[in-house]
């Protein structure tokens, strides 16, 4: 039997692989996995960074806090700690605004494979999807890998 475009499962040189990045030690060995996958089979590689208002937010500045400079942040700071002071030709990081689990998933339309981290929760670490893992694991068009 061949494989035919709807049901190839290989990853293919040049295609993207994503990673969700939060700052958790979770999410830098997802982006860690991520580049030895993608520099072994020719893909680029994305890191992604969602911020939010927290959901009852009333808009207008609390203290200087600014959530779209921290992702920002945290996604220079995750860089630095894989690659190092400089980033390889085939990284590249994006931030976006909204839900973490929808953004991820948009920006993993076409891609090769998703790559997230799972926090786990209490007692349960490593047994128990995050919302946003699993949210992802059931919607993405693509494969997702999920770093406990």
């Amino acid at each position: 039997m061949t494989d035919t475009p709807e049901t190839d499962d290989r990853i293919h040189p040049g295609g993207r692989i994503v990673v969700g990045i939060d700052g958790s030690a979770e999410s830098l060995a997802a982006l860690r996995r991520g580049a030895r996958m993608a520099e072994r089979l020719g893909c680029s590689l994305v890191g992604v960074t969602v911020w939010e208002f927290p959901p009852s937010w009333p808009g207008y500045a609390m203290g200087g806090w600014d959530p779209e400079r921290d992702a920002h942040a945290i996604a220079r700071e995750a860089a630095h700690e894989v690659f190092g002071e400089q980033a390889p030709s085939w990284y590249s990081s994006v931030v976006r605004s909204g839900s973490a689990a929808r953004q991820l998933i948009a920006e993993a339309e076409d891609a090769e494979m998703l790559i997230v981290g799972s926090r786990g929760l209490g007692g349960f670490t490593g047994l128990l999807l995050g919302s946003v893992s699993r949210s992802v694991v059931e919607h993405a068009d693509c494969p997702v890998l999920v770093i406990h």
